[in-house]
């Protein structure tokens, strides 16, 4: 898809807001050929870059642009077997959320959409990003969550949202694509039993596999949550071929100590107001 914005450039991204997309073909050769007409169409529609998210085993002769951990938990086991092979720090903090008397719903509901962007805009301004804004979670309820192909996951206490997860559903495959927390109720343990009714869910659903997405390579505590939940750890490479240098290009860092520091003090309806000015140039 080409992303046209006169802020971030005019380039081509396979796919735009995705963890992942591998290309769709037979071979290296056809990923090959393929990949040539992605150029001369780059060319053409003067491009600045174009970045494959995905596709090592296709491009494993270039150096990634970047990489992230990715995690895939196989549901075809059952809950039963699944639960008893949860790391024991994950068991316990889902007994301990039980036991302070958290409360989780299964969800497609817009009120839910409504509660997950207030928690997403608190953990955004926490990892020094603008949210996405309220129209593309609208988007998001619109075209997934109101055709019963992606539930939310909402935990509340004293009748309060406190933590969610979104997830997109696609024949036997569920993906968990979005994740929010209030961080002042962080010590209940809300966001593993979140996810721990989530995967019950999805097991008593027909689903075969949960994906959790990609996690970047310094950020140790997020990788290891997904870990205790007994999931096979693969690596995700993205590739950028840079039209002003003809070449396979690595990506310089995404978010400086500044940019970060700025936007983790930003008031949050200021917060929103940019998410909802930038998301649209960033893809």
């Amino acid at each position: 898809m080409e992303v046209n914005s006169p802020w971030t450039g005019k380039r081509g991204v396979s796919l735009p807001f995705t963890d992942y997309c591998e290309p769709i073909v037979a071979s290296k050769d056809k990923c090959e050929e393929l990949f040539s007409h992605i150029i001369n169409h780059g060319k053409k529609n003067e491009w600045k870059y174009i970045e494959i998210r995905g596709g090592q085993k296709f491009f494993d002769n270039y150096e990634p642009s970047e990489f992230y951990f990715g995690h895939i938990l196989d549901l075809t086991k059952g809950i039963k077997k699944i639960s008893s092979e949860l790391r024991d720090s994950t068991k316990r903090n889902i007994k301990k959320a039980v036991k302070e008397g958290i409360k989780v719903e299964i969800t497609n509901s817009q009120h839910a959409v409504k509660e997950f962007c207030r928690l997403n805009s608190l953990t955004r301004r926490e990892h020094g990003l603008p949210p996405q804004p309220y129209y593309f979670f609208n988007n998001v309820y619109d075209q997934i969550l109101s055709k019963n192909t992606g539930i939310i996951s909402l935990a509340t206490f004293n009748n309060k949202a406190i933590a969610g997860n979104v997830f997109f559903l696609f024949r036997e495959k569920a993906v968990y694509k979005y994740g929010a927390s209030d961080r002042n109720y962080q010590h209940l343990r809300a966001n593993n039993l979140v996810m721990s009714k989530a995967i019950e869910w999805c097991c008593e659903n027909g689903y075969k596999s949960l994906c959790f997405g990609r996690t970047e390579p310094d950020n140790d505590g997020l990788r290891q949550f997904k870990m205790g939940w007994g999931t096979e750890e693969n690596v995700i490479n993205y590739y950028k071929y840079d039209f002003r240098k003809n070449a396979f290009v690595k990506n310089p860092p995404q978010v400086s100590a500044f940019q970060h520091k700025l936007f983790n003090k930003l008031p949050i309806p200021v917060l929103n107001a940019l998410g909802t000015l930038l998301y649209k140039h960033m893809g």
